[in-house]
Formats: C-alpha cells, structure tokens, sequence
C-alpha cells in the first residue's frame, strides 16, 4: 500500500482524484498546504500530489518546501495552465511529472504508477549505497595477522589522500577489494569506482576502453564511445594487472597521471577527466622494469604510494575468521543453516598453503557449503589441490620450507588452473609460462581435470 498526500484546494478536484485514485493507494487531503512540513514529517509519505495555486505570488513555495523537508519524496505537479516555460520551471524545481487538468483517471495512475517505480528505485539505491559502506568499512575487514593490520592501517592513510596507489600481490589476495575500500572511504566516495582488468582485454581493445573512441575510428565503430577514464571522471579508476599492459599504453597512461588528459581513438579533442589511478599487480615491478617490460617513468608514478598484499600463507591467523566469514555468506546465498566446521575440517584449511590465496578459500568453501548435509562442514567435503589423509596436523613454518620443489610446483600449477578455470592459455599466462611448458608440467605431475578427458 502507498500513501499519498493531495495539496488541492477545488472540492470538484478533489472528488475527482478521490475517485480515481483506490486502493492499494491510501490517500492524505492537505487542501491549501498550510504547514506541509509539519505533515510531511509526521507521516511518510510515499508520492505528493501538488496542486499549483496559480495566483499565489510565488506558486512554487510549496513544492520547494517538500523538496527541502523530504528530498527523495516524488512530487506531481499539477496544473490549470500548460506552458512550457511553466513545464520547465516545474522540472528545475524539482518536480518528477507535470499533469495539466484536465487529465484522465489513466494519466494520473500512470503517473503514480511511475512516480512510485522512482521511489523504490532511490530507497534502494540509498540501501545499496548503505551497504556497500559497511563492506567496505576498513574496520570489519578481516586483518588478524600483525602483516594485514599494518597493511590496513597503511590503507586507510592513502585513502585520505589523491595521490595514486600501486597494490602488489598474489591473484586472489584480495587487491581488487581493497581498492574498493581506498576509494569509498576517501572524498571521492560518491563519485564512480571503475574496476579494469587489464590482462582481460585483448591489447587491440583495451585502448578503446579506457579512452573510448569516436565514431568511424576503425572498423565497428558505429558510434562513439565514451572510455573508462572519462565515465569515472571525480572518481577512481582500478587498473587491475597493470603489469600485463603493452608499452605503447603505458606510454598514454604515464600522459593520463602527468597531465589528466587524453584522446579517444580517432579524436583529436583533448578529454580533460579528473581521476584517481589505483594500480596492481601480481607480478614484481622492479623486475618488470629491470628487463625492459615495464616504463621505468610509469613505474616511479604509479609507486608514489605501495601497499603489498601477502599471501594467505603468510597470514594463518585470518584463515579460520576468513573461512566462517566466507561459509555464513555462502549459506545466505544458499538458503542453507549450517554452524560452522568440524575440528578437522578447519585443521585442514589452516595446513592447506593456499596457492590461489582467498579466492581460492572461497571457491573451496562454496563447494564444501553444497556437498555438507550436516550441520557442519566435514573434512571429506573440503576438496583441496591434493587429497587430505586422515585427520592433517597444522603444519609448523619450517614443515612448510622444506616441502618438496616438486609439491610447490604442483600447488601453485593448480591454483593457477582453479584460478582460471582451468583454461591452460589463462593459468599460463598467471604463471608468467609458455603454453606449451605448462601443458608438459601438466603432464608430468598428473594433474588431471574431468573437462578434460573429453578430449583424450
């Protein structure tokens, strides 16, 4: 049911919309508008109806004064005149429709009917933007480790400033989310958060996306496109894998942090776009830079303010919060009741090392949260990269050393693939490997997938 206050002094009117208007709708008269504020904030109303009382000096003071009490509330002008200066004005105030009388019992339902869908739209997204402030709370992020709470507390200093930010670390320690957190707790917060995964973009398109292109400018482009760097404009823009960019992007991507300027493909129009850079990477930079891979100016300006990410076997202290964390959103997500993990299933997790990082906590516990019919998670539901046996003791520091170069290799092979997929060109490419060397790694550890055999 929604509620409406009518402001309309004609008594013939007021039947009219008395009429016409039924339930669900609940209708409130405030026939000359006295005091509206006063109404408005005793009741919620959903959609106001307002009469303009055209030979008031200032016929718009009521609908100013309901945008100033309740901003978001859509407000229906109606009115004896149609003029389109009057139209106009009605819009810059504030209006969300403007109806000339008369009108019929449809116009003034559609009207509500769109009115509403604006309401519900705005409620929602003022929830969404609620919520997205708590997950991006640097204080509920799960940082039990000495390593993760120095990290946030690094965080949450460069989130106070402008100045450009490169993340290094592991895929899957969580680079991507924490650049959302940078950004929505800094004074850019209300302006747009563009995510780029560079190494996700054929290098022929990626400079089409990040600065758009204008109509004609190659084969395809029917029309012209606005880029990501001019959509985020105010905001901050994420360059996830900036590590796997060719040289002559990083050559126009130094020009976007020295001058905040650029073209789209095709233009010569100089876009002027104010935007945050929040770089990242998997790889190591210096190195990149040593053998001639990455611009060295780039580089120093990019790395004006560092943060590295460790891995997740590098933090055993966040594995088990991390884990429940991860297994009571899985159940939300399922429908699902569970209270938590047996004893030797989270053993299990605090041994495993964790080639593929959190993300690779998650997509483990995802599958276990499906496979379990009791109430908690059981060790023969966590299927990890190599088969568990028995009850596993945590492993000590030095047990973890001294693993065998081969078991390594394996672990970080799958967590590559499960981080990919499990399309071999992808896993490569994370392992900074050929293809084909990867295929024989493959080969010789036995890893085997069941996609696979299909193809045998």
């Amino acid at each position: 049911m929604s509620k409406i206050l009518v402001i309309e002094q004609d008594p013939e009117w007021l039947n009219y919309l008395k009429k016409a208007i039924v339930p669900p709708h609940n209708l409130g008269f405030w026939p000359n508008g006295k005091d509206v504020a006063v109404r408005l904030r005793q009741e919620d109303y959903e959609i106001v109806l307002l009469s303009l009382q055209i030979e008031q000096e200032d016929s718009f003071s009521l609908l100013r004064r309901i945008q100033f009490v309740n901003p978001h509330t859509p407000v229906v002008v109606i009115s004896e005149i149609e003029e389109a200066g009057l139209i106009v004005k009605a819009v810059k105030e504030g209006a969300f429709d403007f109806i000339a009388k008369p009108f019929s019992k449809e116009k003034i339902l559609l009207s509500i009917e769109r009115a509403l869908e604006n309401r519900h739209l705005r409620d929602e997204i003022d929830y969404l933007r609620h919520e997205q402030d708590i997950i991006y709370d640097f204080d509920r992020i799960i940082a039990h480790s000495p390593s993760m709470k120095q990290t946030i507390t690094t965080l949450k200093k460069f989130s106070k400033t402008d100045s450009t930010i490169l993340i290094t670390g592991e895929t899957g320690t969580g680079k991507s989310f924490l650049s959302g957190s940078v950004h929505f707790n800094s004074s850019r917060h209300k302006k747009p958060f563009i995510k780029i995964n560079c190494a996700n973009i054929p290098e022929t398109l990626l400079e089409s996306e990040l600065f758009g292109h204008e109509k004609g400018a190659f084969t395809g482009a029917t029309k012209m496109r606005v880029g990501r760097l001019e959509q985020g404009k105010g905001g901050t823009v994420f360059l996830d894998e900036i590590g796997e960019m060719n040289p002559a992007m990083q050559a126009k991507l130094l020009r976007v942090l020295e001058e905040k300027s650029f073209e789209r493909v095709g233009g010569n129009k100089t876009i002027h776009s104010d935007v945050r850079i929040i770089a990242a990477t998997n790889r190591k930079p210096e190195e990149q830079v040593a053998e001639g891979r990455f611009r060295e100016d780039l580089y120093y300006r990019l790395n004006v303010l560092r943060v590295h990410l460790p891995p997740l076997r590098k933090r055993k202290e966040c594995i088990e919060p991390l884990a429940s964390f991860l297994l009571n959103r899985t159940c939300s997500n399922l429908k699902k009741n569970m209270e938590g993990f047996s004893t030797e299933a989270m053993e299990a997790l605090k041994a495993y090392s964790w080639p593929g990082n959190i993300r690779q906590l998650a997509n483990t516990i995802e599958r276990a949260a499906i496979l379990e019919e009791s109430h908690l998670v059981q060790i023969e539901n966590i299927i990890l990269s190599e088969p568990i046996k028995g009850t596993p003791k945590a492993e000590s520091t030095s047990h973890t050393e001294l693993r065998s170069i081969k078991s390594q290799e394996k672990e970080m092979i799958l967590g590559a693939l499960e981080e990919s997929l499990w399309v071999q060109k992808e896993a490569a490419t994370l392992l900074d490997i050929s293809p084909r060397a990867l295929n024989y790694k493959i080969k010789k550890l036995g890893i085997i997938h069941p996609h696979w055999r299909k193809n045998k």
